[in-house]
């Protein structure tokens, strides 16, 4: 049976290094992040390119879902609120899937120390954090698997999330 990962929450608590690990772990693995299909310049959100983008995210995961190469198809995207989740679940082929959706959490403290360094390093600008801080406390209502990563490392996270 195929199994599909979707794994979520606030800007810098590893997905997508974390998710890097787990296509390695995992045999037969595809991976992808729903931030590759919004990266523009300038970055807008607005109703029409929302749209596109659940467009753009569902349509490739279905295309991963039926293609027979991949055993496991790897979703990562800040998805902090249930509808986000059950919109892309309700767009998918999915019926024959293994469904793991998982939320990556950790405390409000590491996730400022994370956050400030990819500040500091040019990665992300300051005014993430808050956002990210507000993300994190909605993610405790999600129906999913949650997974500290305070004191981990991504292959150990990786390691938690295959083994779910």
């Amino acid at each position: 049976m195929k199994k599909l990962y979707l794994i979520g929450e606030p800007m810098g608590v590893g997905k997508t290094s974390a998710c890097g690990y787990l296509k390695q772990l995992l045999p037969q693995s595809v991976f992808l992040d729903g931030d590759w299909c919004w990266d523009a310049d300038p970055f807008q959100v607005t109703e029409e390119t929302k749209a596109m983008v659940m467009d753009n995210i569902c349509h490739l995961l279905n295309n991963f879902i039926r293609c027979t190469a991949y055993e496991h198809v790897i979703f990562c995207w800040v998805m902090h609120e249930q509808s986000i989740i059950d919109s892309i679940l309700r767009a998918l082929d999915a019926d024959g899937c293994d469904i793991k959706a998982v939320s990556l959490l950790c405390d409000a403290e590491t996730l400022r120390e994370r956050l400030l360094e990819d500040v500091r390093r040019g990665v992300r600008t300051a005014d993430v954090i808050e956002r990210s801080l507000a993300r994190l406390m909605q993610c405790q209502s999600l129906n999913t698997w949650k997974i500290d990563t305070a004191g981990k490392s991504a292959l150990d996270v990786a390691k938690e999330i295959a083994a779910l």
